[in-house]
């Protein structure tokens, strides 16, 4: 990056190299010549021996590799950007499966927190994986105004992932229990092998006396299909439970005060004991 330039005496070409100072005197003039040579300069270069007249300069070219070096990670930067209330941006995802019959998509739903008086916080629901089951209206075609929805909770979703190729489970939920309409809406979702052992079905039926709705959806899910599943709730199930939360705002400093200043705190006591 730096380019140099100082001043000498003319070069000596390279034919004319071949003479020594006796035979060419006029070659190599004496020293008092050289001072009225002072004022050429000359640029060296590996390929070609040039005289270039010119001044002494020093050029840098470090600020230049900077700038050009901001833009480009400006440029290349990658980080969401903030939103315009200042709080962390949200995302949402999901993962669908379509067949024929009909098409099943699955969400991770957070769990909730509520604040303390002291300022921290404690989960007052757990997270879930909501399923929405929509039938099919044709060729490619669902019809999610049908959608039914079951929300699978962190233990059904345990028992999800440790299902075998060849075992069923099935689970019941009434959205209305220890309320007045208890029993007026019933879903049972039922998880069964296919009879080849290439995956499962998964059947979905809503019995609504409210609107006297009865139906049932179903989906054959394969074998790769439902290891995707099983592998998305093994890593989102902590992320349920909140434990996330809890590992990002604990330090080992201030867990360490806070056992020290009540040795009751958590498993300590049983430890110290």
């Amino acid at each position: 990056m730096l380019q140099l330039q100082f001043l000498s005496s003319p070069p000596v070409s390279a034919q004319t190299s071949k003479f020594n100072t006796i035979s060419n005197p006029k070659l190599f003039p004496s020293f008092s010549s050289l001072k009225s040579l002072q004022n050429y300069a000359f640029k060296f270069n590996t390929l070609s021996l040039t005289s270039k007249p010119s001044k002494f300069s020093l050029k840098c070219g470090q600020s230049e590799y900077f700038d050009q070096k901001q833009r480009f990670n400006n440029s290349s930067s990658t980080s969401p950007p903030p939103s315009s209330a200042g709080s962390p941006p949200r995302y949402y995802v999901g993962h669908s499966i379509y067949k024929g019959k009909a098409a099943l998509t699955v969400e991770p739903k957070a769990p909730e927190f509520v604040p303390l008086d002291s300022g921290a916080f404690k989960i007052s629901r757990e997270g879930f994986v909501l399923l929405q089951f929509a039938p099919a209206a044709g060729v490619r075609q669902y019809d999610w105004g049908r959608k039914q929805v079951f929300s699978l909770s962190v233990t059904e979703i345990g028992t999800l992932i440790s299902l075998g190729t060849k075992e069923s489970c099935e689970f019941f939920h009434d959205p209305f229990k220890g309320k007045s309409d208890e029993g007026k809406v019933r879903k049972v979702l039922k998880v069964e092998p296919l009879p080849d052992g290439s995956g499962h079905f998964f059947n979905l039926g809503v019995q609504n006396k409210l609107v006297n709705m009865d139906e049932s959806i179903y989906i054959p899910i394969t074998l790769a299909e439902f290891t995707v599943l099983k592998s998305a709730f093994s890593f989102i199930l902590p992320y349920l439970l909140g434990w996330h939360a809890f590992a990002n705002s604990t330090k080992p400093d201030e867990a360490s005060r806070v056992n020290n200043a009540n040795p009751r705190y958590g498993g300590d006591y049983e430890w110290s004991r």
